[in-house]
Parts: structure tokens; sequence; C-alpha cells
């Protein structure tokens, strides 16, 4: 089977896809016709599925002809609350809504990657599902799909998954063995003073100046506690406080998010805010309260099956053509909660050209990608998988 050519016949349809999801994007939680869509091309391509995880989810299955392994392909497929300052043909319908990031064209290569996979299905040696997964921009739908048992029956071994990159030219795939994303969580901080007359401030604990003060005694955190070398951000991104200008404020909140690239860091890292903040608002006259909430688990490739899409990538853009990422991102990625349960990839696909002025990042609402990075990666997505599966090309 020419795998090459057969993806290159389905390119204007994949096309056509990206386009129609781009211009009718849908918040998470709110798939609803997303969901209608994707389950529409792969009734098209009579290929089995089940939907409803975790809300608008998708799990399709390809069922080898021969028995073997069974390894899921990811992608996510909600949008965002952006208003597109592009203008195509296909700019989203739905105002203030927009693929920013990039998850119109995950779902259009996974259905190009199944329907190159299900004219193969006799040919298999085992089994694909096909994973698209909501809500990845808020809750982190992946998590949820899993406890409602998207990676059983039959039990997933490995998956697989990408990320398009405006930063990384067309025609590049970056790839990083080990930690590629951190894990995420928010941090609230309520400092309690007592308030009083801004002229007679000693009658009074300006619950500011506690803030302030624990704002900067958090800038230690990094070096003095924890080592240089090892990656953590705590940054406060918003801080409320205050009732009028001549009063006192009693209390302020503080509000941030930290960010690390193992647990056992993150652990530390909570015990010093805590510490601190209670330790200095105490020391000025207050108290301050300190809350977690924690957001997604760091992502870890697998060696092995990194190994394979390392592989892959040299038969698909050649090695000269491989980025390989040197520092791991501390931006959240909720395929971590996949690779956390079975040995799992991640990959980047490049999609920026400058020569089209396609340049701007990722959720932002001038955000564009070259339609040529769909055929890389569905190529991409097939081989590995035929590789993971044990499937001769």
């Amino acid at each position: 089977m020419d795998i090459k050519k057969n993806i290159l016949d389905i390119i204007p349809e994949v096309i056509r896809i990206r386009r129609e999801f781009h211009a009718h994007p849908e918040l998470s939680g709110k798939e609803v016709e997303t969901n209608k869509r994707i389950c529409r091309y792969l009734d098209e391509y009579g290929i089995e599925y089940k939907s409803g995880y975790s809300g608008y989810g998708v799990v399709g299955i390809i069922r080898g002809g021969e028995k073997g392994k069974t390894v899921g392909i990811r992608a996510d497929i909600d949008a965002l609350p952006i208003y597109e300052n592009n203008d195509l043909e296909y700019k989203s319908v739905n105002e203030g809504i927009m693929h920013a990031c990039g998850h119109d064209a995950h779902t259009a290569i996974l259905l190009g990657t199944a329907k190159i996979l299900k004219g193969m299905e006799r040919q298999l040696k085992g089994n694909v599902k096909l994973f698209f997964q909501p809500q990845e921009e808020a809750i982190g739908g992946a998590e949820q799909m899993i406890k409602e048992g998207c990676l059983d029956n039959p039990k997933t071994d490995h998956v697989i998954g990408l990320h398009v990159m405006p930063n990384i030219p067309t025609g590049k795939v970056e790839l990083k063995y080990g930690k590629l994303n951190g894990n995420t969580g928010d941090v609230k901080i309520i400092v309690r003073g007592k308030s009083g007359h801004a002229a007679y401030p000693d009658t009074a604990v300006d619950a500011i100046v506690i803030a302030a003060q624990i704002i900067n005694a958090l800038q230690t955190m990094v070096s003095r506690n924890i080592s240089p070398l090892n990656p953590v951000v705590l940054t406060i991104g918003k801080i409320n406080g205050g009732e009028k200008n001549n009063v006192i404020a009693k209390e302020v909140v503080l509000s941030g998010t930290l960010r690390s690239l193992d647990t056992q860091t993150r652990n530390k890292a909570k015990e010093f805010i805590k510490k601190i903040s209670e330790s200095i608002a105490v020391g000025l006259g207050g108290s301050a309260e300190v809350d977690f909430e924690d957001g997604y688990i760091a992502l870890i490739n697998d060696d092995n099956v990194m190994k394979v899409v390392e592989e892959t990538a040299i038969e698909v853009v050649g090695k000269e053509n491989i980025v390989y990422k040197e520092y791991p991102s501390l931006g959240g990625e909720d395929f971590s909660y996949f690779s956390d349960r079975v040995p799992s990839a991640f990959f980047h696909l490049g999609c920026g050209n400058e020569e089209l002025n396609i340049t701007a990042p990722l959720h932002s609402d001038k955000f564009a990608l070259d339609e040529d990075c769909l055929k890389i990666g569905i190529e991409m997505e097939v081989r590995t998988v035929l590789k993971l599966l044990g499937n001769d090309l």
C-alpha cells in the first residue's frame, strides 16, 4: 500500500474538513455540533464509535484483521473564547469563539488518519482507537475520558498525540524525550488585617502592606529554596483588595499559578508558599489563608514510544527536519493523563510559514496555519501506529 499517495488523494477532503471545523468552533463543554460532525464522518467511513465521553467526546475503533496490541491516537476538539481577526473565507461564524490553538487541525488530521487506517483494516495486526477529546482548554477532558473507560475494552497499550506549532516551520517535526510539559495549578492567598482610617495606620493592620511583603518574599523561592536548575514558576496574576483610597484595607486576595515539572517539586513549592505567607502575615499582625487547586499533571514521554516516533519522523520529513526540543515547557497539556496511564508519546508539528505571513502564536486572534502540515501530521500518525502495532510497512 502506498501510504503517501493515499494521503495525498484525501488531502483536499481533509483541508475541507479542517476549514469546516474552523468555521464552526465551540467552547469547552459545549462541543455539540463538533461532536455531530465527527460522528457523521466516522459513519461515512464505516468506523465503529461510541459518543458521550466527558460530555461530547467520541472514541472510535478500527479492529484489525489479526490479533495484536491496541494503539490510541488523541485529538482535542474544543476552541477558545477569542474573536477571530483573520480575513479568511472560512473565518469563524461563531462570534467571540475561535480555533486559536489548532484543535480544528488536530481533529481533521485524526479523521484523515482514521480514513487511511480503515482502508488497511484487514491487514492490521491489532486495533486502533481514535480519541476525539473535548474540554482540553478547560477541565482536562482527557482525565474524565479515562475515568469513563476510554482506555479499556480492549485495553490500550500506547497512545500518541500531536500539537501544531506556528513557531516551527511547516515540514519540520519537534521531538522531546522525557519531560515535555509541566504540571499546572492555581494558588490563592487571602491576606487579612484590620481596617482603619488611612490617616492613622498605626491603629490598623494594613493587608496591602502584608500582601506586598508576601509577594516580594515569594520571589526568593527559586534559587533560595528550590534549585535554579529545577524549573518552577510562580506568577501572581491578580490582586484584589481595599475599599477606598483613605481606608486601610482589611483584606487582600492574591491569585496566581504554580508550574513545575514533577510532583515532588510542586509539593515542596506549596510548603514554601504556605509557610512564607502565613509567617509574614502573623509577623505583621495579620493572618493569611493559602489554598491550592491542582491542574494538569506533568506530561512525560515514554522513551521507547518516542523512539518509534523519532524513527517515523526520519522517514517522513528527514533527520535534517527534526527539531529536538532542548527544554520542557511549563505550559499545561492534558495529554499527560494518557501518558500517565500507558507508555505514550506526544510531539509537535510545524505549521508556520514566514513567506505566507503565518507566524502568529497559539491563542492569538490572528493564529493561522499552513495547511501543508496536515499531510505530514497524517503520515506521522499512520506510520507511527503501524510501527507500534508491529505491522510491516
